[in-house]
């Protein structure tokens, strides 16, 4: 992967990279991770989580936990999601990840387009999993956990069949939505959970 943003970063002695999963799926939280990189330990393989198999994703998980100078990783749940909104509720995971970082950054590198407020400076960088290895770092972690919380979901709620979909809208989804209606951890502020309610 190369780092081919167009910040000056030389100032700044620890810098973060932060990404969240879960935005697009109707059911459970979105989850963020912050990650600080060791430049003396680099972990190969980093890319955008969406680019790579759930195997391969796991492997750099682990490695990126045992590596990294810091990480952390931050859960926003469903309830709080219908409250302030998907876009807030992202930006509260993000910064709640940064705060959790054993070690706080005085740079923070965000995937997207939108900043949390964060106690040090930022900048949204637009693919930045696919650019930068801090922020691919992170969206591992943040997709690994997701997934990982889907599991305990379709335990808990098997008839959903959420290891299959991970809760995102598809059709299978959306049959068994249909079926068996919403579950106390869909999102009742989304368009199809909403009109579901509405009858």
């Amino acid at each position: 992967m190369i780092d081919d943003i167009d910040i000056d970063l030389k100032n700044y002695h620890t810098i973060a990279g932060v990404d969240e999963a879960g935005r697009g799926p109707l059911v459970g939280a979105v989850v963020a991770a912050a990650v600080v990189l060791d430049e003396e330990n680099p972990i190969a393989g980093l890319n955008d989580s969406k680019k790579l198999t759930a195997k391969k994703r796991e492997q750099l998980a682990l490695e990126i936990k045992a590596h990294a100078r810091a990480w952390a990783i931050s859960s926003v749940g469903s309830q709080v999601i219908d409250e302030i909104n998907i876009l807030q509720a992202c930006l509260l995971a993000m910064k709640q990840a940064v705060e959790s970082l054993s070690i706080q950054p005085d740079f923070a590198l965000i995937d997207g387009n939108k900043l949390p407020q964060l106690g040090c400076d930022a900048a949204a960088i637009v693919k930045g999993d696919a650019r930068v290895a801090a922020i691919a770092a992170a969206s591992i972690l943040a997709k690994v956990e997701r997934d990982r919380q889907m599991d305990e979901l379709h335990h808990a709620f098997p008839e959903y069949e959420f290891n299959r979909h991970k809760g995102y809208p598809t059709k299978v989804h959306f049959a068994l939505l249909e079926e068996f209606g919403p579950c106390e951890e869909h999102r009742r502020s989304f368009g199809p959970v909403r009109r579901l309610l509405e009858g």
